[in-house]
């Protein structure tokens, strides 16, 4: 059974930084493209970041762009969104996922999603 499973978020001060985690089993790891994505009640869902299997390649959306910074350890089957200068805009559930298609530049396909971790930026 793959199961995803998001830390690390929590309530953060704008302008501050919180370092997201996503711990897979059940699937080779390597194997999979990960990426991250972020939902508000009411709102659809919103690809943030994706990193291809053996991470050499990225992708961000334009609003994190020199903010966040997603990365992965396959030894550790862990994939990590480093996240700095937030804003209140960035308040949301965060969940990551997983697709065997390497194509990081593309926001869909993904096969795999964890429960989810919400992060709370106070202005």
């Amino acid at each position: 059974q793959v199961q995803l499973v998001e830390s690390g978020g929590g309530l953060v001060q704008a302008g501050g930084s919180l370092r997201l985690s996503c711990a897979a089993s059940g699937l080779t790891f390597g194997s999979y493209a990960t990426g991250w994505f972020r939902q508000i009640p009411g709102k659809e869902r919103e690809f943030v970041a994706a990193i291809s299997r053996g991470g050499a390649m990225t992708h961000y959306t334009d609003s994190v762009k020199g903010r966040f910074t997603i990365s992965r350890d396959n030894a550790k089957n862990t994939v990590y969104l480093q996240m700095n200068s937030l804003k209140s805009e960035d308040t949301a559930a965060y969940h990551c996922a997983a697709k065997a298609a390497n194509k990081p530049q593309e926001d869909k396909g993904y096969e795999y999603w964890g429960q989810g971790t919400q992060v709370i930026v106070s202005s």
